[in-house]
């Protein structure tokens, strides 16, 4: 695996961060994060397909780019890579086309050769898209064996549209896919949180989808108030401070959701995620420190199998962005820390992450999380070497 990878500035246009000893123009697939208004360009897409001429490129907008151990606003990160035994596959699906993202999930997932596939990576549209349900279908067809990662394109803090492309400008509504094969490649992933739950354990004994109505048998929002106080008049911008541990399943993590809106009439909250009937919910509040111990314990459960991986993708939460503030680069330096200075890494801040808890096997969407995929490949001269 040969990776470039360069940053865009309004104040220094195209910049190198990386390139090793490659032809560049030879690259076979381009990862580019961006903000959609720099997206939006109607002639960016033809300027990077110039300088990749035969690659898969995969485009979508963000809340935050990351590249090395920078976090910037308003940019472009892009990552170029060059692999030597592994074959990728990809496809890309628009939302707008299928009655549900469980469809959706489904149909993408049934676009893939099975035979091989190691992972799969998926960025989907941050808005349109019910993640969860995303996730549940294309789990239902690819299994819980094949590690599925990724996330939900982000539109900084305002919450307007996302863009997401494959070979083409980006779009609204669209979910793309990328398939990685053979047994050359070696993947690996971590996600963890980070924020100190708070309160009681409370039964949701009223929901549908997303819509939280009742904890307890009580009023979701009522509670909310009550343990947010003087927090509680900014909801439901303040819930990002607070989000919600739930546990889907017995003898797994929990997953946080994020607070997407309240409803003063029927005292609801709708999460960025699906929360279910019968689950078990808790109140979390943010701790900085742990949020980015958070970040280093993804990167070293990731590293037991890829120890020096040759390239990270990092997604993490606009939530945890909002919170950490000028504190942000502190979690990408911490999972620098762990890998070392030579992997590659890139990465965006999210509507949501798509990962498998760190220790099984299942996929799950996740919100106020950091979740990190490592790459690496196996070179012939390590099998000569065996």
């Amino acid at each position: 695996m040969k990776i470039s990878q360069k940053k865009w500035s309004a104040k220094n246009g195209w910049e190198s961060i990386r390139l090793d000893n490659f032809d560049e123009s030879q690259s076979h697939l381009v990862i580019v994060f961006g903000s959609r208004e720099k997206l939006s360009e109607s002639e960016l897409f033809g300027e990077i397909r110039s300088i990749y001429p035969t690659a898969q490129i995969i485009i979508n907008s963000t809340s935050g780019e990351i590249i090395d151990i920078q976090v910037n606003d308003n940019s472009l990160s892009m990552t170029a890579i060059h692999f030597d035994k592994t074959d990728i596959e990809t496809h890309c699906i628009n939302i707008n086309k299928f009655a549900n993202s469980l469809e959706a999930g489904k149909a993408l997932a049934s676009l893939f050769n099975k035979k091989d596939l190691s992972s799969l990576l998926v960025i989907s549209d941050g808005q349109l898209v019910n993640g969860s349900e995303l996730v549940e279908g294309l789990e239902e067809v690819i299994g819980n064996r094949i590690p599925i990662t990724g996330g939900l394109a982000g539109d900084g803090d305002k919450f307007e549209k996302t863009l997401v492309g494959l070979n083409a400008s980006p779009e609204i509504g669209n979910i793309v896919a990328l398939g990685f094969y053979g047994d050359y490649i070696s993947i690996s992933h971590g996600c963890v949180g980070g924020w100190d739950p708070f309160g009681p354990e409370r039964m949701i004994t009223s929901s549908k989808g997303n819509v939280l109505f009742e904890l307890d048998g009580q009023p979701a929002l009522d509670i909310y108030k009550k343990y947010l106080g003087d927090y509680a008049k900014d909801l439901p911008g303040s819930g990002l401070l607070f989000p919600l541990s739930v546990r889907i399943r017995q003898n797994e993590e929990p997953v946080v959701r994020t607070i997407l809106a309240v409803n003063e009439n029927d005292k609801s909250v709708t999460f960025a995620g699906n929360v279910p009937e019968g689950c078990v919910g808790r109140l979390m509040k943010a701790n900085f420190d742990r949020i980015i111990e958070g970040a280093s314990s993804a990167a070293e459960f990731s590293s037991k199998i890829n120890e020096k991986p040759e390239l990270a993708i990092l997604i993490s939460c606009v939530g945890r962005k909002l919170v950490l503030n000028q504190r942000i680069e502190e979690e990408i330096e911490a999972v620098r820390d762990i890998f070392g200075k030579n992997t590659a890494i890139t990465g965006f801040y999210s509507y949501g992450e798509i990962s498998p808890i760190s220790g099984f096997e299942r996929c799950e969407l996740h919100n106020q999380t950091m979740t990190i995929t490592t790459y690496s490949e196996r070179s012939d001269e390590n099998e000569t070497a065996k």
